[in-house]
């Protein structure tokens, strides 16, 4: 329950005027049947009699008795369609409010997280139900707020008959309240047990469809290989989904016919008191829709209540994403980074990554100084681009220290830190934004268009931008309507143009040159001669 009232509460904050008019609406939704009913017996005693009615302290013939009865039909079809409009109001903002928290939060958490496939697991689950489950919850609350006011009613209006016939209502909905809290339960566990296939099926959908891999998926003729390992996946829960609704629904049936029987009985109990005269036709109408209204009500509520206790469930994994907490943080009393950098040092460095076996790095020493270009080479799995990481704070020492200037990382703020150093990394990331933009992001919230073209032309990206459609303003890669694709030695120069706009004391290169040509190397070493020049501390790091 205090998962459900914190779901609840989150929706409330989210936008306070359409939480409580959703309250509004729905009280007011419950209560208008009921005074219909209550109107409609009037209305049939006055037709069967012939005669003025009073309600309300109000001597009605039928035509006034009709009209009010449309009137409250329709009041209650406009409260509908204000409610839907306000429902969808909010809807939107709930996916903007948690969309927001999820990045957020995803921004936030250590590297050490995306090594952990239980966090993958955790997010995926959060991340499929994000948009929905709190919604539901919210429907869930308000359906059981209506139907306990419209049962209140019923009951009222069905004890001037017979206790009994409330008794045989509240039965009836027994066995199908329990059923539902069995298929809540079982999904659960079905699709928490299954988080890893349903994220494997999603990783083939993207092999088959993404550009990215659609080389080498032609090339190596792999797509049937895919496909039938995501088939043999979707055929597996399919057939175990199956299994789990066809024993529900023998369950569903056995529940339908005690609910019909009960009905028949009671319609029987009031037609017997009609023909005898104990009941007056009008009354007839009344009790038996309110009968009828009364199983809808308690099927509403029993939907609800299993609803509740179905998204409780899910909306668990929600706040157990929400709940992680980051390790690598600023200490409260954290130092400003320095403006200018004398030296990088790795102090007798051991790192391995979480829940692995073995260090990538053991007792690993290196000092690099402003205005010397110090080179790391090594074969692959030395720990090079670790190393980057570790400056970086991506990840913490196992043992060791890091220190710039003689201090340890570890004391400075981490957010300047990160801001103090240029990284070009090896799996540079290719931004689908304009080459403005993309250039820009080395100083995000700093676009000075003048240092975009300064830092293309250090980078050698320049030629080719220039005679891209719109200049600077095109965007990259075809991703999206307009973008004009690049090679990966010119994606790499944006990439280098990116980590030079940043202007920061200390730069790493990890592989520049990978995928450049002879004339874009030269190019790159003249750059690096210029920032030695400019007394930063370079760090090169090269494969053997």
């Amino acid at each position: 329950m205090k998962q459900l009232l914190k779901a609840l509460n989150m929706i409330r904050l989210c936008n306070r005027r359409s939480f409580w008019l959703r309250i509004t609406y729905v009280a007011i939704e419950s209560v208008l049947p009921l005074l219909s009913l209550y109107v409609l017996k009037y209305l049939v005693d006055g037709v069967t009699n012939g005669t003025p009615q009073h309600l309300f302290g109000y001597e009605l013939n039928n035509y006034l008795l009709l009209g009010l009865f449309c009137f409250i039909f329709l009041l209650n079809r406009m409260v509908a369609v204000l409610n839907g409009v306000n429902t969808d109001v909010m809807t939107q903002r709930l996916i903007d409010y948690l969309s927001d928290r999820m990045q957020k939060q995803s921004a936030r958490l250590d590297m050490s997280y995306f090594d952990n496939p239980e966090y993958h697991d955790t997010y995926h689950r959060a991340q499929q139900e994000a948009n929905y489950r709190p919604l539901q919850v919210l429907n869930g609350f308000m359906n059981l707020f209506g139907a306990a006011i419209t049962i209140s009613g019923i009951v009222v209006m069905l004890s001037t008959a017979s206790i009994w016939i409330i008794v045989v209502m509240v039965l009836a909905v027994v066995p199908s309240f329990v059923v539902r809290l069995i298929k809540a339960k079982q999904l659960y566990a079905f699709r928490r047990n299954n988080t890893q296939n349903y994220r494997r099926t999603m990783y083939y959908t993207t092999l088959l469809g993404g550009r990215d891999y659609a080389k080498e998926m032609r090339t190596f003729g792999l797509a049937p290989y895919f496909r039938e390992r995501f088939v043999k996946i979707r055929t597996e829960l399919v057939r175990t989904l199956l299994k789990i609704s066809r024993k529900l629904a023998v369950y569903d049936t056995i529940c339908a016919l005690v609910e019909t029987a009960a009905l028949f009985f009671v319609t029987l109990f009031l037609i017997i008191g009609a023909t005898t005269g104990a009941i007056t036709v009008g009354a007839f109408v009344m009790l038996f829709e309110a009968f009828r209204k009364g199983q809808a009500s308690l099927t509403s509520l029993v939907g609800a209540v299993s609803s509740l206790y179905d998204n409780r469930l899910f909306v668990g994994n929600l706040f157990e994403f929400l709940d992680l907490e980051p390790t690598i943080v600023s200490d409260k009393d954290a130092l400003p980074f320095p403006k200018k950098v004398e030296s990088v040092e790795f102090r007798d460095i051991t790192f391995r990554y979480p829940k692995m076996d073995r260090d990538v790095i053991s007792h690993y020493n290196l000092t690099a100084r402003a205005g010397e270009i110090t080179q790391i080479e090594g074969e692959n799995g030395f720990g090079k681009t670790t190393l980057l990481k570790l400056l970086l704070r991506l990840y913490d020492t196992n043992e060791g220290s890091v220190l710039i200037n003689g201090v340890d990382i570890r004391r400075y703020d981490i957010r300047q830190l990160r801001q103090g150093i240029g990284a070009i990394f090896q799996d540079y990331v290719r931004f689908y934004c304009t080459a403005e933009e993309n250039i820009a992001f080395g100083n995000i919230g700093h676009l000075d268009p003048e240092r975009v073209r300064y830092c293309a032309q250090l980078s050698g990206a320049d030629k080719f931008i220039e005679k891209l459609r719109d200049g600077y303003k095109t965007p990259l890669g075809r991703m999206f309507d307009g973008g004009e694709e690049l090679s990966m030695g010119q994606w790499q120069r944006i990439a280098l143009a990116r980590q030079l706009y940043s202007d920061a004391p200390v730069l790493i290169f990890d592989e520049p040159t990978a995928w450049m040509d002879v004339p874009s190397r030269d190019r790159f070493y003249q750059t690096l001669d210029l920032q030695k020049n400019n007394n930063k501390v370079i760090i090169l790091i090269k494969h053997i």
